[in-house]
């Protein structure tokens, strides 16, 4: 019996193995997929601003160019993508990181009419942080956020506060909240509710908060929000 028992778990490794080969390679094909367009969507947005250079004063145009500088970077590290938790810390201002994510989203959560409540104290310790992944990974949940609200009407409430050694994270929504059968899936590879949904974002999201010697949880009930803690040590 131990005989077979190995050899199952040797199949079930190749089988892991395959699936992430088969994982990292779909990435690979969908950042070489939105490379291209994304170059003429830069390129159009670079005429714009030489033949009407007015609209660098739009109020708003920073944080698009932030958020096309960003998925540039997000699509060269997908280029080059081996696994979720590996991770590239450096030093940085925990503070002035974190408000630059949210000034990035503000406008999109001002379009939908949902209300955004930030308290990011000054205190907040410095990090080793891989800015890339921290990024994708806080976009991932506050994009499920909004989500998830109504419109209009929706609350998301981004807090920080240090904790132990790193700090915590809790994003919370008015939203319509998770079931505890969902709960204890949601952070499976596929899971999703949604009609186009992938279902990787909180997977991936999960392991870029361990690969910072931290986690994900959450506290949700059906019709009272949901609450996402990120610990990041």
């Amino acid at each position: 019996m131990l005989i077979f028992f190995r050899g199952d778990n040797m199949c079930n490794d190749t089988t892991v193995s395959k699936l992430k080969n088969d994982f990292h390679y779909t990435l690979s094909k969908f950042s070489h997929e939105l490379r291209n367009p994304l170059t003429l969507i830069n390129s159009g947005l670079q005429m714009i601003a030489s033949a009407h250079p007015e609209v660098k004063e739009y109020e708003h145009w920073d944080d698009v160019m932030d958020n096309l500088d960003y998925v540039k970077e997000l699509l060269d590290e997908l280029s080059a993508f081996n696994n979720a938790g590996h991770v590239k810390r450096e030093n940085i201002d925990t503070c002035s990181y974190l408000r630059t994510i949210l000034s990035s989203i503000k406008p999109t959560l001002d379009y939908l009419e949902i209300t955004l409540e930030t308290d990011i104290p000054d205190s907040l310790p410095s990090m080793a942080l891989d800015r890339i992944r921290v990024r994708q990974m806080l976009l991932n949940l506050l994009k499920n956020a909004w989500e998830a609200v109504p419109i209009p009407g929706g609350k998301i409430s981004f807090s920080v506060i240090p904790e132990n050694s790193g700090i915590r994270i809790d994003i919370r929504d008015n939203g319509c909240g998770i079931s505890k059968e969902q709960q204890a899936t949601i952070f499976q590879p596929f899971f999703t509710t949604k009609e186009s949904g992938t279902g990787l974002g909180l997977a991936v999201s999960k392991q870029i908060a361990q690969a910072h010697s931290g986690d994900i949880t959450l506290e949700s009930a059906p019709g009272q929000g949901t609450v996402f803690h990120i610990f990041l040590g």
